[in-house]
């Protein structure tokens, strides 16, 4: 409701966090003096010396579902003036307005009945295809399942996916796309390190939230990023949870780290470093091999110099399948093989067969085929529903509580959706329990759960307690 102001004059009237309306187009409320405006845009003067309203006290500007605040619109300061034609004042006015108003507002403010669109850059093809495919997949039926509820307060959720490849040149080229000409609202479940690497330059300038990433990189948590918002723990988390297993339970002293010569690999191989140091003990050999590449053998051979007796492996499927397969024909059956969750559990299966025994993937969301979790049921169902041709899979389950999650803080911003006010709603409610899988967040923590557990993948995927 706009208060009736016809008796106050020379008054500035500034907006802030709860100066909002929800009516359309403009309001002008009708009084007995005559006025001029300024309009201050960003802090800067837009319209100074206006001749203003002939009985008219003031105008407001109600575009519906924009704050003024989030239009960049600072304040209106309205003085005793000369009388104008209102209906040309009021045209001029609006045509001001709207030519200053940010790109950004025009992604990310609520415009009722307009779709929200979610951009998302993932592997759809080439040897982590199965990553992107996956994780798509869940994330769509959870979409999917919130728009047949009625959607986020009777808007419906798109998401737009570009292929990358899991290359980053061609991930920078599909983030800019997204963000400049589709104007998405965030950027939701880019899968890899070495891609999220290359775009958050560009979405950080454009404070555009990159929402719930397939990946751990310690690059995204620390330093703090506020438009970074991560479901999962860290690589560094499951590398540790990875070294305690061996080296206090299964009383290993010799390990090794095979790693992908990037981002990704380096982050992981840092971990299992920071983790071995903490107990005072150091890798025996690493090798490497090059990213979207199964030509694994140089590096086989570094690491089988110094006889390990475990294999810490921070790489795609494919990579860490020929690998494997072709450690245990040489000899090295008895070895443990040790996998981050962003290797692609169900991949990393079907490609080993028979050669899956002893190998052990960290995990940083529960079985998808725990039924004793109510959110494990909903995600077989809602997969059943609207995205059974992909597989029930960790990646996917992982893709299904980034879409739900997003739902569920959309639905707690009071107001206007804009991305400032999703990321504040998500903080201050800190805790969403999704159906017995909880994600907690705060001011300075945008990554919502620390839970890490062991699955071995032979002759099934199961939790490892031994």
């Amino acid at each position: 409701m706009v208060d009736d102001i016809s008796s106050k004059k020379n008054t500035q009237y500034t907006s802030g966090p709860g100066f909002q309306y929800q009516k359309r187009t403009l309001a002008v409320l009708r009084g007995p003096c005559r006025k001029r405006a300024i309009v201050y845009f960003g802090g800067r003067p837009v319209l100074n010396n206006l001749h203003s309203l002939h009985n008219f006290t003031t105008f407001v500007f109600l575009i519906e579902g924009y704050r003024l605040r989030d239009a960049g619109v600072s304040s209106v300061l309205f003085t005793t003036g000369c009388p104008m034609r209102s209906g040309r004042l009021v045209l001029y006015l609006f045509l001001i307005f709207c030519l200053h108003l940010p790109a950004e507002l025009l992604a990310g403010a609520n415009i009722i009945n307009q779709p929200i669109v979610l951009g998302q850059s993932c592997a759809l093809t080439g040897p982590a295809k199965n990553l992107g495919i996956e994780f798509r997949g869940g994330m769509l039926a959870a979409i999917s399942k919130v728009n047949d509820e009625g959607g986020i307060h009777g808007r419906e959720i798109r998401l737009i996916t570009e292929d990358d490849g899991y290359e980053p040149d061609r991930a920078i080229r599909n983030t800019y796309k997204l963000i400049k000409e589709d104007r998405v609202f965030m950027l939701a479940g880019q899968v890899g390190t070495p891609t999220a690497k290359a775009v958050i330059p560009l979405t950080e300038s454009s404070k555009v939230p990159f929402f719930a990433p397939f990946t751990g990189a310690e690059l995204l948590r620390s330093p703090f990023r506020k438009y970074v918002i991560n479901l999962r723990a860290s690589y560094s988390q499951e590398m540790e949870h990875l070294a305690k297993y061996l080296i206090e339970k299964k009383k290993l002293k010799r390990i090794a780290c095979f790693y992908q010569n990037d981002s990704y690999g380096f982050d992981g191989l840092r971990g299992i470093e920071e983790a071995l140091k903490r107990r005072g003990m150091e890798l025996v050999s690493k090798g490497s091999y090059e990213r979207n590449t199964v030509a694994v053998m140089g590096g086989l051979q570094e690491i089988f110099q110094s006889e390990p007796e475990a294999v810490v492996l921070v790489g795609a499927y494919s990579a860490c399948a020929e690998f494997i397969k072709l450690s245990k024909n040489m000899g090295g059956s008895d070895l443990i093989f040790c996998n981050i969750s962003f290797v692609g559990t169900e991949s990393l299966r079907d490609a080993l067969g028979g050669y899956g025994a002893n190998v052990i993937i960290s995990q940083v969301v529960p079985l998808p085929t725990d039924t004793n979790i109510p959110l494990i049921r909903e995600y077989q169902r809602a997969m059943g529903a609207y995205q059974h041709d992909v597989p029930l899979s960790f990646t996917s389950l992982e893709g299904y509580i980034g879409g739900k999650l997003f739902a569920s803080i959309a639905r707690a911003v009071p107001g206007v959706l804009s991305r400032d006010a999703f990321i504040e709603a998500m903080q201050q409610v800190g805790r969403f329990d999704l159906g017995g899988v909880v994600l907690q967040f705060g001011p300075n923590d945008h990554q919502g759960m620390d839970v890490i557990h062991l699955t071995r993948i032979y002759p099934e995927i199961k939790e490892l307690y031994d």
